[in-house]
Protein backbone atom coordinates (compact mmCIF):
# COMPACT_ATOMS: atom_id res chain seq x y z
CA UNK A 1 0.00 0.00 0.00
CA UNK A 2 0.94 3.20 0.19
CA UNK A 3 0.76 4.87 3.13
CA UNK A 4 1.39 8.54 4.27
CA UNK A 5 2.44 8.34 8.10
CA UNK A 6 2.18 11.99 10.11
CA UNK A 7 4.21 12.56 13.08
CA UNK A 8 5.76 15.62 15.38
CA UNK A 9 6.41 18.44 13.99
CA UNK A 10 8.16 19.33 17.24
CA UNK A 11 10.31 16.58 17.77
CA UNK A 12 12.26 14.87 15.10
CA UNK A 13 11.79 11.08 14.38
CA UNK A 14 15.19 10.15 15.37
CA UNK A 15 17.25 9.40 18.09
CA UNK A 16 17.60 10.20 21.11
CA UNK A 17 14.21 9.59 20.79
CA UNK A 18 12.30 12.61 22.56
CA UNK A 19 9.72 9.74 24.16
CA UNK A 20 8.18 6.63 23.12
CA UNK A 21 5.57 8.68 20.33
CA UNK A 22 8.85 9.50 18.50
CA UNK A 23 9.89 6.00 18.90
CA UNK A 24 7.40 4.04 17.97
CA UNK A 25 6.76 6.28 14.98
CA UNK A 26 10.54 5.46 14.16
CA UNK A 27 10.23 1.55 14.49
CA UNK A 28 6.29 1.71 12.74
CA UNK A 29 7.50 3.25 9.98
CA UNK A 30 10.76 0.97 9.57
CA UNK A 31 8.96 -1.91 10.10
CA UNK A 32 5.89 -1.10 7.05
CA UNK A 33 9.09 -0.14 4.67
CA UNK A 34 10.67 -3.16 5.14
CA UNK A 35 7.45 -5.48 4.92
CA UNK A 36 7.28 -3.75 1.13
CA UNK A 37 5.13 -0.95 1.74
CA UNK A 38 5.91 2.41 -0.35
CA UNK A 39 5.44 4.85 2.95
CA UNK A 40 6.12 8.11 3.20
CA UNK A 41 6.46 10.12 6.80
CA UNK A 42 6.12 13.38 7.22
CA UNK A 43 8.00 14.66 10.32
CA UNK A 44 9.94 17.65 11.85
CA UNK A 45 13.59 18.29 10.64
CA UNK A 46 15.92 16.68 12.08
CA UNK A 47 14.51 12.87 11.43
CA UNK A 48 16.42 10.22 10.43
CA UNK A 49 17.00 10.25 7.09
CA UNK A 50 17.27 6.44 6.48
CA UNK A 51 13.63 6.97 7.16
CA UNK A 52 11.67 8.11 3.63
CA UNK A 53 10.84 11.11 5.54
CA UNK A 54 9.52 14.72 4.29
CA UNK A 55 10.00 17.42 6.70
CA UNK A 56 7.00 19.34 7.85
CA UNK A 57 8.21 22.79 7.09
CA UNK A 58 5.98 24.73 4.82
CA UNK A 59 7.01 28.07 3.05
CA UNK A 60 8.63 30.37 5.57
CA UNK A 61 5.72 32.53 7.19
CA UNK A 62 5.99 35.32 9.96
CA UNK A 63 2.80 36.23 12.11
CA UNK A 64 2.47 40.09 11.76
CA UNK A 65 3.28 42.32 14.43
CA UNK A 66 -0.50 43.64 14.51
CA UNK A 67 -1.83 39.95 14.66
CA UNK A 68 0.87 38.95 17.68
CA UNK A 69 -0.49 42.34 19.35
CA UNK A 70 -3.52 40.15 20.10
CA UNK A 71 -4.23 39.51 23.74
CA UNK A 72 -4.87 36.29 22.99
CA UNK A 73 -1.98 35.24 20.65
CA UNK A 74 -0.41 31.97 20.78
CA UNK A 75 2.87 31.11 21.61
CA UNK A 76 5.65 31.30 18.67
CA UNK A 77 5.91 27.18 19.08
CA UNK A 78 1.74 27.24 18.35
CA UNK A 79 1.79 28.78 15.57
CA UNK A 80 4.84 26.57 13.63
CA UNK A 81 3.19 23.41 14.76
CA UNK A 82 -0.21 25.01 13.36
CA UNK A 83 0.80 26.34 10.16
CA UNK A 84 3.30 22.90 9.40
CA UNK A 85 -0.13 20.70 9.97
CA UNK A 86 -1.95 23.25 8.45
CA UNK A 87 -0.27 23.38 4.87
CA UNK A 88 0.22 19.23 5.21
CA UNK A 89 -3.58 18.96 5.44
CA UNK A 90 -4.10 21.38 2.32
CA UNK A 91 -2.02 19.43 0.13
CA UNK A 92 -3.43 15.89 1.22
CA UNK A 93 -6.78 17.42 0.05
CA UNK A 94 -5.16 18.37 -3.19
CA UNK A 95 -3.13 15.19 -4.18
CA UNK A 96 -4.01 13.12 -1.26
CA UNK A 97 -5.70 10.35 -3.78
CA UNK A 98 -2.96 10.77 -6.13
CA UNK A 99 -0.26 9.28 -3.67
CA UNK A 100 -1.48 7.34 -1.02
CA UNK A 101 -4.50 5.13 0.04
CA UNK A 102 -4.46 5.99 3.26
CA UNK A 103 -3.45 8.23 5.82
CA UNK A 104 -1.84 7.63 9.13
CA UNK A 105 -1.88 10.37 11.81
CA UNK A 106 0.85 9.21 14.45
CA UNK A 107 0.87 13.13 15.78
CA UNK A 108 -1.20 14.65 18.78
CA UNK A 109 -1.72 17.57 16.69
CA UNK A 110 -6.15 18.64 16.34
CA UNK A 111 -5.88 19.51 12.52
CA UNK A 112 -5.34 15.79 10.98
CA UNK A 113 -8.72 14.95 12.59
CA UNK A 114 -10.55 18.26 12.43
CA UNK A 115 -9.47 17.98 8.42
CA UNK A 116 -10.16 14.72 7.44
CA UNK A 117 -13.36 15.25 6.03
CA UNK A 118 -11.31 17.26 3.33
CA UNK A 119 -8.98 14.40 2.61
CA UNK A 120 -9.68 12.32 -0.41
CA UNK A 121 -8.03 8.68 1.34
CA UNK A 122 -9.03 7.15 4.34
CA UNK A 123 -7.18 8.56 8.07
CA UNK A 124 -6.54 6.54 11.01
CA UNK A 125 -5.33 8.60 13.85
CA UNK A 126 -3.43 6.48 16.85
CA UNK A 127 -4.47 7.70 20.45
CA UNK A 128 -1.72 8.42 22.19
CA UNK A 129 -2.49 10.05 24.84
CA UNK A 130 -5.65 10.72 27.29
CA UNK A 131 -8.15 12.92 26.06
CA UNK A 132 -6.83 16.43 24.67
CA UNK A 133 -9.45 19.33 24.46
CA UNK A 134 -8.45 20.48 20.74
CA UNK A 135 -8.91 17.36 19.37
CA UNK A 136 -11.69 16.20 21.51
CA UNK A 137 -13.60 19.37 19.60
CA UNK A 138 -11.67 18.25 16.29
CA UNK A 139 -13.35 14.98 16.94
CA UNK A 140 -17.09 16.03 17.52
CA UNK A 141 -16.79 18.64 14.52
CA UNK A 142 -15.35 15.65 11.74
CA UNK A 143 -17.33 12.35 13.11
CA UNK A 144 -16.66 9.53 11.30
CA UNK A 145 -14.34 11.38 8.96
CA UNK A 146 -11.43 9.47 11.06
CA UNK A 147 -10.64 5.73 12.35
CA UNK A 148 -9.40 5.54 15.80
CA UNK A 149 -6.80 3.50 17.64
CA UNK A 150 -5.63 3.66 21.12
CA UNK A 151 -2.46 1.95 22.49
CA UNK A 152 -4.04 0.75 25.01
CA UNK A 153 -7.33 -0.25 26.63
CA UNK A 154 -6.91 2.18 29.43
CA UNK A 155 -6.32 4.82 26.55
CA UNK A 156 -9.35 3.68 24.58
CA UNK A 157 -11.65 3.41 28.05
CA UNK A 158 -10.43 7.01 28.61
CA UNK A 159 -11.57 8.62 25.06
CA UNK A 160 -14.71 6.08 24.66
CA UNK A 161 -17.10 8.97 25.98
CA UNK A 162 -15.53 10.90 22.87
CA UNK A 163 -14.78 7.99 19.97
CA UNK A 164 -14.64 4.37 19.86
CA UNK A 165 -11.49 2.73 18.83
CA UNK A 166 -9.96 -0.26 18.55
CA UNK A 167 -6.66 -1.28 20.55
CA UNK A 168 -3.13 -1.98 19.06
CA UNK A 169 -0.78 -2.19 21.45
CA UNK A 170 2.80 -0.57 21.00
CA UNK A 171 5.83 -2.83 20.60
CA UNK A 172 9.59 -2.80 19.94
CA UNK A 173 11.93 -4.40 18.26
CA UNK A 174 13.40 -7.41 19.99
CA UNK A 175 16.39 -7.99 17.18
CA UNK A 176 17.28 -4.49 19.50
CA UNK A 177 16.12 -4.68 22.71
CA UNK A 178 18.16 -8.37 23.33
CA UNK A 179 18.09 -10.46 26.69
CA UNK A 180 20.41 -9.89 28.99
CA UNK A 181 21.82 -11.60 32.45
CA UNK A 182 21.41 -8.77 34.56
CA UNK A 183 23.24 -8.11 37.98
CA UNK A 184 23.59 -4.57 37.75
CA UNK A 185 21.54 -1.26 39.20
CA UNK A 186 18.18 -0.43 38.36
CA UNK A 187 17.32 1.83 35.87
CA UNK A 188 14.30 4.67 35.26
CA UNK A 189 14.39 5.87 32.09
CA UNK A 190 12.28 8.62 30.37
CA UNK A 191 11.37 12.07 30.27
CA UNK A 192 12.76 13.48 33.30
CA UNK A 193 9.34 15.85 34.40
CA UNK A 194 6.90 15.57 37.20
CA UNK A 195 4.47 13.65 35.29
CA UNK A 196 6.89 10.60 35.25
CA UNK A 197 8.27 11.09 38.86
CA UNK A 198 11.86 10.30 38.55
CA UNK A 199 11.98 11.62 42.73
CA UNK A 200 9.97 8.49 43.52
CA UNK A 201 11.79 6.19 42.01
CA UNK A 202 14.87 7.46 43.74
CA UNK A 203 13.80 7.73 47.32
CA UNK A 204 12.11 3.91 46.09
CA UNK A 205 15.78 2.65 45.57
CA UNK A 206 17.24 4.51 48.31
CA UNK A 207 15.04 2.94 51.03
CA UNK A 208 15.33 -0.47 48.96
CA UNK A 209 19.18 0.09 49.37
CA UNK A 210 19.61 -0.70 45.46
CA UNK A 211 21.69 1.81 43.21
CA UNK A 212 19.80 3.64 40.38
CA UNK A 213 21.04 4.96 37.37
CA UNK A 214 18.38 7.73 35.75
CA UNK A 215 18.72 8.09 31.53
CA UNK A 216 16.35 10.40 29.82
CA UNK A 217 16.52 14.37 28.47
CA UNK A 218 15.44 17.10 31.24
CA UNK A 219 12.65 18.56 29.64
CA UNK A 220 11.92 20.49 32.50
CA UNK A 221 14.76 22.17 34.04
CA UNK A 222 12.99 23.43 37.07
CA UNK A 223 11.59 20.36 38.02
CA UNK A 224 15.21 18.81 37.88
CA UNK A 225 16.96 21.18 39.40
CA UNK A 226 14.34 21.02 42.15
CA UNK A 227 13.54 17.51 42.73
CA UNK A 228 16.17 15.45 40.34
CA UNK A 229 19.62 16.91 41.28
CA UNK A 230 19.14 17.14 45.08
CA UNK A 231 18.73 13.45 45.39
CA UNK A 232 21.52 12.18 43.23
CA UNK A 233 24.92 10.63 44.47
CA UNK A 234 24.99 8.24 47.58
CA UNK A 235 23.98 4.84 44.94
CA UNK A 236 21.90 7.50 42.71
CA UNK A 237 23.53 8.42 38.97
CA UNK A 238 22.08 10.75 36.16
CA UNK A 239 24.09 9.25 32.58
CA UNK A 240 22.03 12.15 30.71
CA UNK A 241 19.80 11.33 27.12
CA UNK A 242 21.42 8.22 25.65
CA UNK A 243 20.14 6.97 22.52
CA UNK A 244 18.87 3.12 21.96
CA UNK A 245 21.93 1.32 21.49
CA UNK A 246 23.54 2.69 25.17
CA UNK A 247 20.12 2.22 26.74
CA UNK A 248 19.48 -1.09 25.58
CA UNK A 249 23.49 -2.21 26.95
CA UNK A 250 22.23 -0.23 30.08
CA UNK A 251 18.91 -2.45 30.54
CA UNK A 252 20.76 -5.90 29.46
CA UNK A 253 21.94 -5.35 32.88
CA UNK A 254 20.08 -3.75 34.82
CA UNK A 255 18.32 -6.04 37.67
CA UNK A 256 15.22 -3.99 37.66
CA UNK A 257 13.82 -1.27 35.82
CA UNK A 258 11.46 1.50 37.77
CA UNK A 259 8.68 2.88 36.04
CA UNK A 260 6.26 5.97 38.15
CA UNK A 261 4.20 7.60 36.47
CA UNK A 262 2.18 10.47 37.98
CA UNK A 263 -0.18 10.14 35.44
CA UNK A 264 -2.35 7.92 33.41
CA UNK A 265 0.25 6.71 31.55
CA UNK A 266 -1.08 5.52 27.77
CA UNK A 267 1.00 2.67 27.34
CA UNK A 268 4.41 3.02 28.63
CA UNK A 269 7.14 1.95 26.03
CA UNK A 270 9.91 1.92 28.94
CA UNK A 271 8.53 -0.94 30.15
CA UNK A 272 8.09 -2.89 27.59
CA UNK A 273 12.11 -1.93 26.44
CA UNK A 274 12.93 -3.14 29.94
CA UNK A 275 10.75 -6.84 29.57
CA UNK A 276 12.33 -7.54 25.99
CA UNK A 277 15.68 -7.43 27.84
CA UNK A 278 14.54 -9.21 30.45
CA UNK A 279 14.85 -6.98 33.13
CA UNK A 280 11.59 -7.10 35.04
CA UNK A 281 9.59 -3.78 35.99
CA UNK A 282 8.90 -2.30 39.13
CA UNK A 283 6.11 0.64 39.34
CA UNK A 284 2.90 1.71 39.34
CA UNK A 285 -0.62 0.55 38.71
CA UNK A 286 -1.76 3.28 36.54
CA UNK A 287 -3.14 3.78 33.28
CA UNK A 288 -2.11 1.32 30.81
CA UNK A 289 1.02 0.02 32.65
CA UNK A 290 -0.92 -2.65 34.38
CA UNK A 291 -1.80 -4.13 30.41
CA UNK A 292 2.01 -4.18 29.22
CA UNK A 293 3.53 -5.32 32.92
CA UNK A 294 1.13 -8.25 33.41
CA UNK A 295 1.74 -10.75 36.32
CA UNK A 296 4.85 -11.81 34.12
CA UNK A 297 7.00 -8.57 33.46
CA UNK A 298 7.20 -7.42 36.85
CA UNK A 299 5.53 -5.95 40.21
CA UNK A 300 3.28 -3.18 40.16
CA UNK A 301 1.90 -1.37 43.44
CA UNK A 302 -0.71 1.59 43.95
CA UNK A 303 0.83 5.21 42.33
CA UNK A 304 2.39 6.93 44.31
CA UNK A 305 3.15 4.72 47.54
CA UNK A 306 7.21 4.65 47.69
CA UNK A 307 7.70 2.35 50.70
CA UNK A 308 5.32 -0.78 48.31
CA UNK A 309 7.66 1.05 45.60
CA UNK A 310 10.68 -0.27 47.60
CA UNK A 311 9.44 -3.59 48.04
CA UNK A 312 8.44 -3.96 44.46
CA UNK A 313 12.05 -2.94 43.76
CA UNK A 314 13.51 -5.88 45.86
CA UNK A 315 10.76 -8.29 44.75
CA UNK A 316 11.31 -7.75 41.25
CA UNK A 317 14.75 -8.69 40.90
CA UNK A 318 13.92 -12.16 42.16
CA UNK A 319 11.97 -13.04 38.76
CA UNK A 320 12.65 -15.23 36.30
CA UNK A 321 14.51 -12.87 33.45
CA UNK A 322 13.83 -15.41 31.29
CA UNK A 323 10.10 -15.57 31.90
CA UNK A 324 10.23 -11.79 31.71
CA UNK A 325 11.82 -12.09 27.57
CA UNK A 326 8.83 -14.77 27.18
CA UNK A 327 6.10 -11.96 28.18
CA UNK A 328 7.83 -9.39 26.01
CA UNK A 329 7.71 -12.01 23.18
CA UNK A 330 4.29 -12.94 23.60
CA UNK A 331 2.64 -9.37 24.29
CA UNK A 332 4.97 -6.41 23.13
CA UNK A 333 6.78 -6.69 19.81
CA UNK A 334 7.03 -5.17 16.50
CA UNK A 335 5.72 -7.46 14.50
CA UNK A 336 2.32 -7.47 16.66
CA UNK A 337 1.83 -3.72 16.43
CA UNK A 338 2.91 -3.48 12.70
CA UNK A 339 0.72 -6.40 12.01
CA UNK A 340 -2.44 -4.51 13.71
CA UNK A 341 -2.30 -1.93 12.04
CA UNK A 342 -1.76 -3.52 8.59
CA UNK A 343 -5.09 -4.93 9.77
CA UNK A 344 -6.33 -1.34 9.86
CA UNK A 345 -5.45 -0.26 6.85
CA UNK A 346 -6.29 -3.11 5.05
CA UNK A 347 -9.97 -2.64 6.14
CA UNK A 348 -10.06 1.04 5.41
CA UNK A 349 -8.71 0.47 1.75
CA UNK A 350 -10.70 -2.81 1.05
CA UNK A 351 -13.15 -3.31 3.81
CA UNK A 352 -13.94 -5.45 6.32
CA UNK A 353 -12.02 -8.68 5.87
CA UNK A 354 -14.65 -11.94 6.35
CA UNK A 355 -13.88 -13.78 9.00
Amino acid sequence: MRICVVASSRFPIAEPFAGGLEAMTHGLTRELVRRGHEVTLFAAPGSDPSLPVHHLEPARFEVSKAAMADVNAPSSSVLTDHHAYLDLMLRLQRTGAERFDVVHNNSLHHLPVAMAPAVPVPIVTTLHTPPLPYVESAVHLGAGASTFVAVSGSTAAAWSHVVPSTVVPNGVDLSRWRFGTGGGPAVWSGRLVPEKAPHEAIDACRRAGVPLVLVGPAHDPRYYEREVAPRLGRGVEYRGHLDHSELAHLLRRASVALVTPAWDEPYGLVASEAMASGTPVAGYARGGLPEVVGTDGGVLVAPGDVVALAGAVREARGLDRAAVRRHAERTCSLEVMVDGYERAYRELVHGPVAA
